[in-house]
């Protein structure tokens, strides 16, 4: 895995062999950044965040800060090795805690949140009304889930889809903030 735009481009990063994790590959970052393509200026959060290969191709194509949570210890090794690796510590900040409770504590907020939950666990949905009852996504941010085709959105949250991209096991959905007075239909 490498990174595939910006100041880092080509850089390889360090992933976890095995099934404990799955790195987001190559070519469906690439499918997430042609949907998503501005990253300049961003404060990014990075959720279950693997190896960090989305946040520091984020940190690459110009975010000014990205937030990594992970808690998997064999994960946050590889994600510390890459962002030395990188010489990008100064513009980033890991956290090992599981991401429900840091969003239960949570007092950021975010130009883009992205998440890569473990598939078929039920996570994909609960996390995102986690993140919407934080309300630490700002005004004119996005929300990528990515998760497998056969996780799909709950209803309450079609309302705020922007799109989304199917591959054959993946899918992207871009979400924008609640619409709903306080959030108050995702909790």
């Amino acid at each position: 895995m490498r990174i595939i735009s910006g100041k880092y481009r080509n850089h390889k990063l360090t992933t976890i062999v095995g099934n404990s994790t799955r790195p987001t590959s190559d070519y469906n970052r690439e499918m997430i950044f042609s949907v998503y393509p501005d990253y300049q200026g961003k404060k990014v959060l990075d959720l279950y965040a693997g190896s960090g290969s989305f946040g520091l191709e984020a940190l690459s194509r110009g975010a000014k800060w990205v937030d990594f949570v992970e808690f998997a210890q064999s994960a946050l090794g590889m994600m510390l090795s890459n962002i030395e690796k990188l010489r990008c510590g100064e513009y980033c900040h890991v956290y090992r805690r599981k991401v429900e409770s840091y969003l239960k504590k949570c007092d950021s907020k975010y130009d883009l949140i992205f998440l890569d939950p473990p598939y078929e666990k039920g996570l994909l949905n609960t996390t995102l009304r986690a993140i919407y009852a934080a309300g630490i996504l700002e005004p004119d941010g996005v929300i990528i889930a990515e998760h497998s085709v056969k996780e799909d959105l709950a209803k309450d949250f079609q309302q705020d889809l922007i799109t989304e991209k199917r591959g054959k096991t993946v899918c992207f959905s871009l979400l924008k903030p609640s619409t709903t007075e306080n959030n108050q239909e995702h909790i």
